[in-house]
C-alpha cells in the first residue's frame, strides 16, 4: 500500500467482518479499510450473496443489512460498485475451475476496475489482481 489511494473492493466476508467488528477480520485488512486514503467499494454480487446465504439460513446479518443495504454502505463510507455487462462477460470468460459466481464476479470488477480486492481467499492470487489480507 503506496502513499496514493487504494481503490478497494470489499469480499463479502471482510464486509461483514468490518460491520460487525468481528476479530476474523485481519489487522492488515481493517487498517487498509480504514485509511483515509483508501477508497472502499462494495460489489452488488455481495449484496445478493448475503440475500442468498441469509434466505438459505447459512449466514446471520442484522436485518439493516438486508432492509437498508446502500444506507448500511453510506453510513459505513462505502461506495457501491453496480455489476455491468463488461463485468459479467468478464467474469463468464476468467480461466479455471473456480465455480464460485461471486467470487469470479469480485475478481473481474476488480480486474476491469483496477482494484484491490481485501479478503482472505488466496484463489484471488490466481488471477493477477492485488489482493490484502
Amino acid at each position: 500500500m503506496g502513499a496514493g489511494i487504494l481503490k478497494a473492493l470489499l469480499d463479502t466476508h471482510a464486509l461483514i467482518w468490518w460491520l460487525m467488528d468481528h476479530p476474523s477480520l485481519s489487522q492488515r485488512a481493517s487498517h487498509a479499510i480504514g485509511l483515509p486514503k483508501t477508497e472502499v467499494f462494495v460489489s452488488a454480487a455481495s449484496a445478493w450473496e448475503i440475500a442468498i446465504k441469509v434466505r438459505a439460513r447459512k449466514l446471520t446479518v442484522p436485518e439493516s443489512l438486508l432492509s437498508d443495504f446502500s444506507g448500511v454502505l453510506v453510513q459505513a463510507g462505502f461506495d457501491p460498485l453496480p455489476i455491468n455487462i463488461a463485468h459479467a462477460i468478464c467474469a463468464g470468460k476468467l480461466p479455471g475451475d473456480h465455480r464460485d459466481p461471486f467470487d469470479r464476479m469480485l475478481i473481474a470488477q476488480a480486474q476491469l476496475e483496477s482494484m484491490t480486492i481485501i479478503g482472505k481467499d488466496i484463489i484471488f492470487d490466481d488471477y493477477g489482481i492485488n489482493r490484502v489480507w
